[in-house]
């Protein structure tokens, strides 16, 4: 299996201690939305892509009797949810080398975690090898909502959804690209800036949050004008694979 790689930001405790154990803007929130409109049957195959701890993985079993299972690269987040619930199906990978079957699901979840991979085209590639057409791709994640400012995110030296964002117009289009028809996209930006607030309120500010994530080594004044130049915000999009008549 290709080499996977992790996000130690999102092993520590100064993101986590605000987000809990799903890591990502909202909790729950999207998730809900979105398998409120994919209405996946009891008993659906569903991947989550990058779970981390397996928190949704759990929540999917649990609260939408799904037949649910979850891939993430880090170690240490995987032992972290294995700990809290054993016998929960988590396996070690990467989203760009899926270990599943061809058409082995029936929905696919990325949530907060495509613009942390490598190479999310590839990631998006093997998201629809691993569905059934017709098959449902939920995305959530952050995105510049100025795409003049997408450059500067990227050239950051940090590592994390920030960095990784792209405008809306080139995750809808990488998406398309790779086999699928977005059925809909909607900004919940309010629930990015529910996060920023309870980081604040954590860590006293955004500065001081930096710091922890990245030791001091980045100067926070050039995250802070990235941030102001991209000016991210949140979106849900919900994608179905597209008929090739070869399955």
């Amino acid at each position: 299996m290709e080499s996977a790689v992790s996000c130690p930001m999102y092993e520590g405790k100064p993101i986590r201690d605000v987000t809990g154990d799903t890591i990502r803007p909202g909790g729950f929130t999207l998730t809900d939305r979105a398998l409120a409109l994919c209405s996946f049957a009891a008993g659906a195959r569903v991947l989550d892509v990058g779970c981390g701890a397996g928190a949704t993985v759990e929540y999917l079993i649990n609260n939408h009797q799904l037949d649910a299972v979850g891939v993430d690269p880090s170690p240490a987040l995987l032992e972290q949810g294995r700990r809290r619930c054993p016998g929960l199906p988590l396996m070690e990978g990467a989203g760009e080398n899926l270990p599943f079957r061809d058409g082995e699901m029936d929905g696919v979840l990325a949530e907060c975690t495509l613009s942390v991979m490598e190479n999310p085209d590839r990631a998006l590639a093997e998201c629809c090898r691993v569905l059934k057409s017709g098959g449902w791709l939920v995305v959530t994640d952050v995105y510049a909502r100025n795409p003049a400012g997408v450059s500067t995110l990227h050239e950051l030296p940090l590592e994390g959804c920030l960095k990784g964002a792209m405008s809306i117009d080139e995750l809808l289009q990488k998406i398309k690209a790779r086999g699928f028809e977005v059925v809909l996209w909607e900004d919940h930006t309010r629930l990015l800036g529910e996060l920023v607030a309870g980081l604040i309120l954590a860590h006293g500010s955004m500065a001081a949050f930096w710091g922890c994530v990245t030791g001091d080594s980045v100067a926070c004044g050039d995250i802070q004008n990235a941030v102001r130049k991209a000016r991210p915000g949140y979106v849900l999009v919900l994608a179905k694979k597209v008929a090739t008549g070869k399955e």
